[in-house]
């Protein structure tokens, strides 16, 4: 059987090769978008349109194969980039096709940027949803998108400006190499509103980096979003750091994180280690979030978790704090503890008796042996022109080493 030639025509027509012209030329069936046969209006084959369902076409395409009939198949760019190459071939087998690559898009729309391109990811939404975006959504190098009809840039568009990235700039290129390209840059705002030709590739700029604050250790806790009281205070965010030992690259469970203080102080501790914070009520979560965005902690993830249920899906800790909990702290601890490397650290932090003493005896029933001291806070506040010392809760912290 003769071969069927899988011809990519670059950006057109005048990308082709003298040998790959010819081979177009001599086609008894001349295959393809309605674009690309269009091309060559005077040619005297027979035409197949590549359209959906795609099967029925290529079932065509092997039936004139088997005839021993001339048989081209264009597409755009090359058939291997993010092209029909692999579906033809699954098709007719690879003894059956000869493939004539060609420039891809990418390259040509490269090429008009004056850009090098040759460490920048490519992504096809072709078929897919926008959501695949997320996997290049923080990137920090530009990204090339192939797009269909469906996820086009302006769906884009407003992809990212319900992310928040309204200002995220792409550059649209619509029918490159024809006498009408055009290529224009906009912000996600202006493209979610625009209109654009069907044939076009987006380049996603990176976003702009985001001018984080300075998370040094002991921040007030006015430096951070967080419900009322419901953070661990400074002086004892300072202590329990301590406790813990903390390295560069050890791992560390935040478990009752509640704002997401002492996590992010102890992000910059263990970098490039990571820090899982792990918090119950989905507010908290989101202002655990939102203070990693502002501080800028890219180790830090967040997890919105019933403890101690989910743990097991969490990479192993060699550090474990653990803020919150109540009347679960017997079944936290032990699930921490199962998880915890060798030689690992837990603390705990409580403030009444009855989970001091339940702290201590689950943490000796997981076979860490428990330490435990108090820590008690006077701060300055002014009273009538003077100053005077004002109590906070006392803290107890367990600390248990495997």
């Amino acid at each position: 059987m003769r071969p069927v030639e899988l011809i990519g025509l670059g950006s057109g027509p005048a990308d082709l090769t003298p040998e790959a012209r010819r081979a177009v030329d001599e086609a008894e069936v001349l295959v393809g978008g309605r674009r690309h046969v269009d091309f060559f209006a005077d040619h005297p084959g027979r035409r197949l349109v590549l359209k959906a369902p795609l099967a029925e076409v290529l079932d065509q395409v092997a039936a004139a194969a088997g005839r021993d009939e001339r048989v081209v198949v264009l597409v755009s760019g090359d058939p291997g980039f993010f092209g029909l190459g692999r579906r033809l071939v699954e098709r007719l087998g690879p003894e059956a096709v000869l493939i004539r690559p060609n420039v891809t898009l990418v390259q040509v729309l490269a090429a008009r940027l004056k850009m090098a391109w040759q460490d920048l990811p490519v992504l096809s939404l072709h078929g897919r949803s926008p959501e695949g975006l997320e996997a290049v959504e923080s990137s920090t190098k530009p990204v090339f998108v192939y797009t269909d009809p469906t996820n086009s840039p302006a769906r884009i568009g407003r992809w990212l400006v319900e992310r928040g990235q309204a200002e995220r700039r792409l550059v649209v290129a619509e029918r490159l190499g024809a006498p009408d390209e055009k290529i224009r840059e906009l912000s996600a705002g202006q493209a979610a509103g625009e209109e654009f030709d069907p044939l076009n590739l987006v380049l996603l700029r990176p976003a702009e980096p985001a001018e984080a604050e300075p998370c040094l250790l002991g921040n007030p806790e006015e430096a951070f979003d967080h419900e009322a009281g419901l953070i661990t205070k400074a002086e004892v965010r300072a202590v329990a750091l301590s406790l813990l030992r903390l390295r560069p690259g050890l791992s560390l469970w935040d478990l009752g994180a509640g704002s997401g203080a002492l996590a992010l102080e102890a992000a910059g501790l263990v970098a490039p280690g990571r820090v899982a914070a792990v918090e119950r009520r989905p507010e908290r979560a989101a202002q655990i979030e939102a203070n990693r965005a502002r501080f800028g902690r890219d180790n830090l993830s967040v997890h919105c978790l019933d403890l101690p249920a989910g743990l097991e899906g969490l990479e192993p800790p060699d550090r474990v704090f653990i803020g919150g909990g109540g009347a679960k702290l017997d079944r936290i601890i032990p699930a921490a503890a199962g998880r915890l490397q060798p030689g690992g650290v837990v603390v705990v932090s409580v403030i009444t008796l009855e989970s001091l003493s339940q702290a201590w005896r689950s943490l000796e029933e997981a076979g860490l042996r428990p330490e435990a001291s108090q820590v008690q806070i006077n701060r300055f506040e002014p009273l009538a022109g003077r100053r005077r010392l004002a109590a906070l809760n006392p803290v107890f912290l367990l600390r248990g080493s495997k």
